[in-house]
């Protein structure tokens, strides 16, 4: 009996150690399982970062890590270096989120290793080759979009037409700030080639503004479709990231999921 009594306390000894020996791998495995955590936010011609508030809100509240990139606007050469400084700052997977010119620029800082997927928010997407103005030869902007070029060789967006061409669905208040606080672009950077298309080797998903005036929403929906991108349409202006933050992050937080979900 005492024998049987020691060979069941040894037996029941081994199978504990067993158990957390399967727990420890377990916990273990789970550590190590792909996440997206990062996202990072590009913004486009004639505006700055600050425009992304919402949709940083909305996604910090659900625990993402989110940066905003600050362009010069001064060549897609800068811009992408811009993009590439904050890229490298983030501590795993990312997702990389541009809007407008800033879809160029993703397209092109999208080689990057640590994206894991782009987002492209009423955006352009060009292939190897290919320039930003290029995207608009089939399909230009509305008549309604007017950039005014200066001497010094950028460009703003006319005055009196901003909000109807850029802005229509925010209120006059804000549409009146984003006007008088617009950042110029050099206007030779809608002429600069992207090198290589992140897009043929990255999942994207694409948010197509249904009432944009500044990119025709046909154009929106060729550039999804010849990009191969998940295409969400959302009734918004051509600032749909700011009149409507809570459907952009939504797009967002499921390009994450569905990356970190590809990734294991």
């Amino acid at each position: 009996m005492i024998r049987q009594a020691r060979n069941i306390l040894i037996a029941a000894a081994l199978s504990g150690l067993a158990g957390a020996a399967h727990a420890q791998t377990d916990a273990s495995h789970g550590a190590h399982a792909p996440t997206v955590r990062n996202v990072v936010l590009v913004h486009g011609a004639f505006a700055d970062g600050s425009g992304w508030r919402g949709v940083y809100d909305r996604l910090t509240a659900q625990g993402y890590k989110v940066s905003i990139v600050q362009n010069p606007l001064t060549s897609l050469a800068d811009d992408v270096a811009a993009t590439r400084r904050v890229l490298a700052r983030q501590d795993g997977p990312t997702i990389l989120v541009g809007h407008s010119y800033g879809g160029t620029v993703i397209t092109e800082a999208g080689n990057d290793p640590k994206v894991a997927g782009l987002v492209y928010v009423a955006a352009l997407a060009p292939d190897a080759g290919e320039s930003t103005g290029d995207q608009f030869a089939e399909i230009p902007a509305p008549p309604g979009f007017v950039i005014e070029p200066q001497a010094d060789g950028f460009g703003f967006v006319n005055l009196a037409k901003f909000k109807a061409g850029f802005a229509a669905d925010i209120n006059d208040a804000d549409a009146a700030f984003m006007r008088d606080s617009q950042v110029p672009i050099a206007m030779s950077a809608f002429g600069d080639k992207v090198t290589k298309a992140a897009w043929r080797v990255k999942p994207s998903w694409f948010v197509v503004a249904t009432e944009d005036g500044a990119i025709d929403p046909k154009l929106l929906r060729k550039t999804a479709a010849r990009i191969g991108a998940e295409a969400v349409e959302i009734k918004g202006s051509h600032v749909v990231f700011l009149s409507r933050p809570e459907a952009v992050a939504n797009v967002i937080d499921k390009a994450a999921k569905t990356a970190a979900a590809k990734a294991k």
